[in-house]
């Protein structure tokens, strides 16, 4: 990645169709066979929740080449108060980019924006192999448990960054993920069949 050859901006409404696209290339087999990214992002634009002032795409030579948006959420302190907090992405760049260090510079661009806008953390499912390198930790090291997961269980994947230092001191409590990323099988695969056809393939490694 040359450092200069990308540009960083707000989504626009003419960009919905060609960055779900783009989703759907980034996702497609990874975590299950198909993906549901693409629906996901395309319910999210209209969720209560959604943050549009946070919602990013990267361009490269005309070409639009990433996207990362936040949505506010809330964790449910243990002492009784609601704590406002963000959740991200899904973050997405095309497949031949992966790896590359765009997918490293537009989080670091969101979470900047996210911090100048006032918003005090960010907590996620993501990789800490790959998250880390931007300053995320678990969040069980700021006492933050995930819903619905039962006690004991590897919460490895759950994920935390504060944007404002200090922000959860003294919290401890439950992360509520915003209703609008659960969709349904029948809804996604649905909206697929405006997709261009792709081969569903169960591989290793998949979650789902």
């Amino acid at each position: 990645m040359k450092k200069n050859d990308y540009t960083i901006r707000l989504e626009k409404n003419e960009d919905h169709g060609e960055i779900e696209n783009l989703v759907r290339e980034s996702f497609w087999n990874v975590y299950r066979p198909g993906c549901s990214e693409h629906y996901v992002i395309h319910v999210l634009r209209d969720d209560p929740a959604f943050i549009r002032e946070l919602d990013f795409v990267m361009e490269r030579e005309g070409r639009l080449i990433g996207q990362n948006m936040f949505m506010k959420t809330i964790i449910e302190a243990d002492d009784g108060r609601v704590i406002p907090v963000l959740t991200m992405g899904p973050i997405s760049i095309i497949p031949e980019l992966k790896r590359k260090g765009y997918g490293k510079a537009l989080l670091e661009h969101s979470l900047r924006k996210a911090a100048e806008l006032g918003y005090g953390a960010v907590l996620f499912e993501g990789n800490i192999g790959f998250y880390g390198k931007c300053g995320f930790t678990y969040a069980r090291e700021f006492g933050i448990r995930y819903h619905d997961l039962p006690e004991g269980a590897d919460d490895s994947f759950f994920l935390c960054k504060e944007l404002i230092p200090g922000y959860l001191d003294g919290v401890t409590g439950v992360y509520q993920t915003p209703q609008g990323y659960y969709v349904s099988d029948c809804d996604v695969e649905e909206f697929d069949k405006a997709f261009p056809p792709k081969q569903k393939l169960k591989l290793p490694g998949q979650l789902f």
